[in-house]
């Protein structure tokens, strides 16, 4: 399983075992927010190389 993957099912997880807990819209609001607010905090530099890790561009 690659680790895209795996962090897709651990996404659905936490959906489903907030949304009884504080409803869909919040469950969903902290799925989607979390990710975006941790990228927000990275510097410039480690945006760029998170950009290229993700294309598979590692320069090995």
């Amino acid at each position: 399983m690659s680790t895209r993957t795996k962090i897709v099912i651990g996404g659905v997880a936490v959906g489903l075992l907030l949304w009884p807990l504080i409803g869909f819209w919040m469950s969903l609001l902290v799925i989607v927010g979390v990710p975006a607010v941790a990228y927000l905090a990275l510097d410039p530099g480690q945006r760029r190389r998170l950009r290229r890790v993700s294309r598979k561009e590692l320069g090995r």
